[in-house]
């Protein structure tokens, strides 16, 4: 997949492409682009994603904090796995959500991407009062010499596939149903820092994690069992997320995953985290010996889990 970021730098003649924000690149959206890569098949051209790297709400308004299921980098990452031939980033500023959807078809589809055709989401609209639909496309399209085509609904609409949809299952702590229309476990990347180091006395010594992308979903307060990816290696580890009742830690969520058989120094190391199961809710236990046996216990359910 080769990525342009410079609109000026576009070179290809004629492509067959479809639009959107695409977080998570789930199932739907996989469905969307593999009918795009039939239809420029098809038609001897090459396929075109054209996305935006940040979200279109968070660009219009200061305050609004997206939950995004992907950061822009891991988004790129599960665009590529698709097959697409191109990944267009475009800007998603002030001016461009200013044009119409006849604007934005013939101004940046047509006269600087180049699109020949142009497959639009069952349910997609674009263009700042979102007025218009696929019969007016269709027509602004014609005006410039491309066509317009509506994809159908994945599995014929029977399921519902939505980025709100896996947020909700992520948020219920539902991992291994969000992993089944993302396509793969959801994960979280970030960085090893200090933390309070009570766990290491209890014998579970854990990672404390500050996650890169600060606007990324974070599952259900509760214990998982999820593989840990670091330099390249993977491990067995049990995460656990929220405010540590039994520490009396105030409301301040945590991360912290205690990686099975492992005992090296990582402070400050890169690290990957990818949800497999949901092993139990946050529990406040009133001794710190009671919490000692649960994670024994715990730990036994994410080793039968992993295995």
């Amino acid at each position: 997949m080769i990525i342009v970021n410079d609109l000026n730098k576009w070179d290809a003649d004629r492509v067959v492409a479809t639009v959107g924000f695409f977080d998570g690149v789930h199932l739907g959206h996989r469905f969307l682009i593999e009918e795009m890569r039939k239809i420029a098949d098809a038609r001897s051209l090459p396929s075109a994603v054209i996305t935006f790297p940040k979200h279109p709400r968070a660009v219009l308004h200061a305050d609004y904090q997206p939950k995004l299921l992907n950061s822009f980098e891991e988004k790129l990452r599960h665009l590529e796995s698709t097959g697409v031939d191109y990944c267009v980033v475009l800007d998603f500023t002030p001016e461009l959500s200013q044009l119409t959807a006849r604007e934005f078809i013939v101004s940046i589809l047509a006269e600087k991407l180049h699109v020949k055709t142009l497959l639009v989401g069952y349910d997609h609209r674009f263009g700042h009062d979102r007025a218009d639909g696929l019969e007016q496309y269709i027509t602004y399209g014609a005006e410039r010499g491309m066509e317009v085509l509506k994809a159908p609904p994945y599995d014929a609409g029977n399921t519902t596939v939505s980025s709100s949809k896996i947020r909700r299952l992520l948020e219920s702590g539902e991992v291994e149903k969000a992993a089944l229309l993302l396509t793969y476990p959801y994960q979280l990347s970030g960085h090893i820092v200090s933390g309070y180091q009570v766990g290491r006395t209890l014998g579970f010594p854990t990672a404390n994690i500050q996650v890169d992308e600060p606007f990324k979903v974070i599952p259900s307060v509760g214990v998982y069992a999820v593989w840990v990816e670091i330099e390249g290696k993977r491990y067995k580890g049990m995460l656990y997320i929220g405010d540590r009742p039994t520490l009396h830690n105030g409301t301040d969520i945590s991360l912290e995953v205690n990686i099975l058989d492992f005992s090296e120094n990582i402070y400050n190391d890169k690290i990957r985290i990818s949800f497999v199961r949901y092993v139990r809710g946050n529990i406040r236990f009133d001794s710190l010996d009671a919490l000692k046996v649960q994670l024994g216990k715990d730990r036994e359910t994410v080793e039968r889990m992993l295995n």
